[in-house]
Parts: C-alpha cells; structure tokens; sequence
C-alpha cells in the first residue's frame, strides 16, 4: 500500500523546478513511475510530495541538433523503439530497449528515470555509456551537464541534486565505419532484471582499423562502467581475433560482481568477444 502523500502538476518546467526547490527536500519528480511507486509500497522511500514532470513538453521529443541526437528525460523506452532517428543513429541503444522489462513497463519507464534511478542493473545505461552520452540537470539556479560515466557515482547514486531534473541526454552522431551492439542476459526472456549487461561500439576506418572503442559493462558491479583498458587496447589497431580474445579477458577481470556470483566474469568474457567479432563484421564486411 503506497503511503500518503501530495501530488503537484505543474504544467511547466519553471514551475515544476519552483515546485522542487520549494519542497527539498521532501518532494520528489515523479515520471514513470516504475520504480519510485515500487519503492514507496515497499516503504523504502517515502516522500511527502510527488511533482509529476510525466508529459512536460521541456522534457518530450527526440531530435539531431549541432551533431548531437538529444533525447528528451520525459522520453519513454518505447518510443525509443518507434524512433527513426535513434534506429537509424543509436541502434546499440535500441537494441537495449527491445529487451527491456516487458511493454507495460516501456510504455511507462522514462529514459531519465532510468539513469536517476541507477540501479546496477539499469539497461539504459551501457548503451548510452558506448555512445559517449552526457545528461543535462536543470535547477532555477540554472543548467549543467555531465558525462553519464561520472554522473553515476554508485548503486543508486548520482550526482542529481535533490532540486534538479535530467531534463535531457544527448550524444554525438557516430561517423561512418561505425557499429555498436548490446546484449543481456538474464534469468528468462521477459521482465526480468539483467544478470549482466554488455554494450560495445565501434569506430573504424576503411583500412580495417579500429579507431576507437568504448565497452560498458552493468551488473557485474555496484555501478556500471567502461572498460578503459581494453578500450585501449583496441585504439589504432586492426581488430583482430587476438586482440578482441584480450579485450574480453580485460573485460573479464575488470567485473567485480559479489561473492557466489563470480560466473560472471565468464559471461562477460564470453559476451565482450561474440559482441566485438559481430561490431567488426558489420563494419568492415
């Protein structure tokens, strides 16, 4: 049973951040809803005051703007699906929509919700890691962003202020020779929570050279993370069996999961190497 509590509807994003700053810290933005609602009944959170930002125009939309894709807080995962733009430039991040949870879920849970939140186990997150992804906080004291690897700081712990909302995510377009891919896995097909997490993008030229990698990993940690050394492994470098089989073993032993959980670095290792070898193929076939 949801605890009691006062519900504001601000009908603008001045008014929903006058609505927060008023009420720190006691009153919380309520978007989705998915897992706020779910810790609320459980009675590990109990806010006095929701601020519901679900559907604030500020917050809505997807757009390419100055070389960057820009996705909008308020943003569900399903539409994350439907999205031209992020099928035609972000597909590594679609490919993590598929898969998430089950459609009653993505038809409510918000992208920004989803790295606030910053469970271990946020699906979201990896992809938008490889992209090179920053969030955009906003404050009646003004605006800030942030890389998304340092916004995440632990297990449900972020930066966020307690009077500020991500408003926005925003990337840069990849370049052509580009690929990117992400997988889950987990304990059945629909609905469930990932056991781990892998998401891997490749930048390459036409000489068969990996310019640059990114690999993120989540699940295997209290927080998720990129992989820095096997990304720099891979840096300038033809990407070859051999070098894809040492950046999962990097991958690999950079997983810190808890203790009776150690199969995960297998799965790691296994899901760097078969990601990689795919990303390569669908660059350079």
């Amino acid at each position: 049973m949801l605890p009691e509590f006062n519900l504001l509807m601000p009908q603008t994003l001045p008014e929903a951040l006058d609505m927060l700053a008023a009420g720190v810290p006691d009153a919380v933005p309520l978007a989705g809803g998915t897992n706020l609602l779910v810790d609320m009944r459980g009675g590990s959170r109990r806010p006095s005051v929701l601020v519901n930002v679900a559907g604030l125009d500020e917050l809505c939309g997807i757009r390419q703007e100055d070389g960057h894709l820009v996705v909008g807080g308020g943003v569900t995962v399903a539409e994350l699906l439907d999205d031209p733009l992020i099928a035609r430039h972000a597909p590594v991040l679609r490919g993590a929509a598929a898969v998430f949870a089950n459609p009653l879920v993505r038809n409510r849970a918000t992208v920004g919700g989803n790295l606030v939140d910053a469970l271990p186990a946020a699906d979201m997150v990896p992809p938008l890691l490889v992209l090179n992804a920053e969030v955009e906080l906003v404050s009646k004291d003004g605006t800030r962003r942030v890389p998304l690897e340092e916004f995440i700081v632990g297990a449900r712990k972020t930066l966020l202020q307690p009077q500020e909302l991500l408003v926005a995510v925003r990337w840069p377009v990849s370049p052509p020779h580009s690929a990117g891919a992400f997988r889950k896995v987990g304990l059945r097909k629909a609905a469930c929570m990932a056991k781990v997490d892998v998401a891997v993008m490749v930048e390459g030229d036409e000489g068969g050279c990996c310019r640059q990698a990114r690999i993120a990993l989540g699940a295997v940690a209290p927080r998720h993370f990129r992989v820095h050394a096997a990304e720099d492994l891979l840096r300038d470098q033809p990407l070859t069996a051999e070098g894809i089989a040492e950046a999962a073993r990097l991958a690999a032993e950079a997983a810190c999961p808890r203790s009776g959980s150690e199969y995960k670095r297998q799965v790691v290792e296994a899901l760097v190497r078969r990601l990689l070898t795919g990303v390569a193929d669908d660059i350079w076939k």
